[in-house]
């Protein structure tokens, strides 16, 4: 025990070497920086993400035109024809009749996808009429025939393209015939039939234009006290008309 005693007491203090500690700082902060700089350049190396596309502007869709529901219009176009005489016992006679009319339209209209189905009626003034000699009108220098009005009452179908329709009709027409010679009218109240052919254009969200081509049948009628003899008068025309119409 004495012995250790003496051994430990001998041994020197154990000293720091501050120039070590220094010189192994000074490695450790190069080291460090050696490390970061060749950090750097490999991050400057690497592909840069190329940044998200830009979002596209998509417009909404445009809405295709709805041909569905009433409409109220007015119409007006030139009718040429031909009044055609038959008395009793004799030959046939014709002429051609000519002239303007205009008036009003009511109509509706069910669209299905493409398909428009619909009602159409319509009322107009009519000058469509012909002056002519003929034998066996009282007055063979003036026989006068025509009509003042004009109606018809059709169904419609067509094809709508968005904004064109085109259709086709057919109906009902119902006028007066009328037969004036020396002073003496004959007038017949007649209903016959009619057909053609159209097409429509969307103008805005509630106007369209159409433009249209009837024939109109409005069969037989009788001419008494304007006439010689009885007589069978019968009168077609071919109607080319265009039109306005409001949709509600």
């Amino acid at each position: 025990m004495r012995h250790n005693a003496m051994t430990s007491a001998a041994m020197p203090a154990r000293e720091v070497n501050w120039g070590v500690v220094k010189s192994t700082l000074l490695a450790t902060v190069a080291a460090s920086v050696v490390l970061s700089a060749s950090l750097a350049a490999q991050a400057a190396d690497l592909p840069v993400r190329p940044a998200p596309p830009a979002v596209a502007y998509i417009p909404p869709p445009v809405l295709a035109y709805n041909w569905s529901g009433f409409y109220l219009g007015v119409n007006g176009g030139y009718g040429i024809g031909n009044a055609s005489w038959t008395p009793a016992g004799g030959a046939s006679s014709s002429t051609s009749t000519y002239g303007g009319f205009a008036g009003g339209t009511l109509g509706f209209n069910y669209q299905i996808g493409a398909l428009v189905m619909g009602v159409e009626g319509d009322f107009d003034w009519s000058g469509i009429n012909s002056s002519t000699a003929n034998t066996f009108c009282v007055s063979t220098g003036n026989c006068q025939t025509g009509n003042t009005w004009l109606s018809t009452l059709r169904g419609r179908a067509g094809y709508a393209m968005d904004r064109i329709l085109f259709y086709a009709t057919a109906g009902g027409v119902f006028g007066n015939e009328q037969l004036t010679s020396g002073g003496s009218t004959n007038t017949h109240t007649q209903a016959g039939w009619t057909a053609g052919l159209g097409v429509e254009a969307a103008l805005a969200e509630h106007w369209t234009a159409k433009l249209e081509y009837l024939y109109a049948d409005l069969g037989n009628a009788s001419c008494t006290t304007a006439c010689k003899v009885p007589t069978s008068i019968s009168l077609n025309d071919n109607l080319i008309r265009v039109g306005i119409n409001y949709k509600f």
